[in-house]
């Protein structure tokens, strides 16, 4: 059986890339990913053949990295943060099921997801039920992220909002805020910026101070529920310790 390994990088540093996706890469003779995220890890690509590329490229680059497999080179795909989480391994998959790469065997290794990487750098915001959604309507249809938002908003789930907002695109960030307000009152929230990265950076608002303006493709924004508190510089989400147990300073 080929083997084609879907890896996650983490989400900036290689201080984030697990043992095992470092013992992958280096076995690995070629590596594919976008151009940005094949930066990150110099020290894994040096002597490789690579299969850059940009945005909207996902497709060809993944059936370039499948061929290099059919032509006998052991090959990683590589996604920020985790592959199985808005990366490649879900395409690697379906395109296994065409006859041409059915042989081929799509192994993922996991990786640190971008939300678990802020929410640690803010505190504990996911201490109880958390979702993630990404506001990116290139893939998914703006009515059913809206439709999600809502639905969200109203189970009072603490959520980690991907791709917020671009210079194209803040309609959806805009939404989310709103539903959320009116649906939780001006709940907590963090932005988070660059995460794994040189200029990474967080700040704490509440939903009515939140600054839109300030939100990129590069941000990720945490918002809270109603349990969530704001304390000495941090987020987090009681899990209910202290009603449980009765706990006494």
């Amino acid at each position: 059986m080929i083997e084609v390994y879907a890896v996650g990088i983490g989400p900036g540093s290689t201080d984030y890339l697990t043992p095992q996706a470092a013992a992958v890469l280096r076995k690995c003779t070629v590596i594919a990913g976008y151009k940005l995220y094949l930066e990150q890890i110099p020290e894994f690509t040096r002597g490789k053949r690579l299969i850059p590329g940009t945005m909207r490229q996902e497709v060809m680059r993944c059936r370039e990295a499948l061929d290099a497999a059919l032509a006998g080179e052991t090959v990683a795909v590589i996604s920020s943060g985790d592959a199985g989480v808005y990366g490649m391994a879900g395409l690697l998959l379906e395109l296994t099921e065409f006859e041409r790469y059915r042989e081929i065997r799509i192994t993922v290794i996991p990786g640190l997801t971008a939300a678990l990487a802020a929410a640690a750098l803010v505190g504990a915001p996911l201490m109880s039920d958390f979702a993630v959604l990404s506001l990116s309507d290139l893939m998914t249809p703006k009515d059913l992220i809206e439709k999600r938002l809502r639905l969200l908003a109203e189970t009072d789930f603490v959520v980690a909002l991907y791709n917020p907002a671009s210079s194209k695109r803040r309609e959806l960030l805009d939404y989310a805020i709103r539903v959320f307000r009116a649906a939780g009152g001006p709940l907590p929230c963090a932005l988070c910026r660059n995460v794994g990265r040189e200029a990474e950076q967080f700040e704490l608002f509440t939903l009515d101070t939140l600054p839109r303006e300030q939100v990129q493709m590069t941000s990720l924004v945490i918002i809270g529920n109603s349990r969530t508190v704001i304390r000495n510089n941090r987020l987090y989400c009681p899990r209910g310790y202290r009603e449980k147990y009765e706990l006494e300073g």
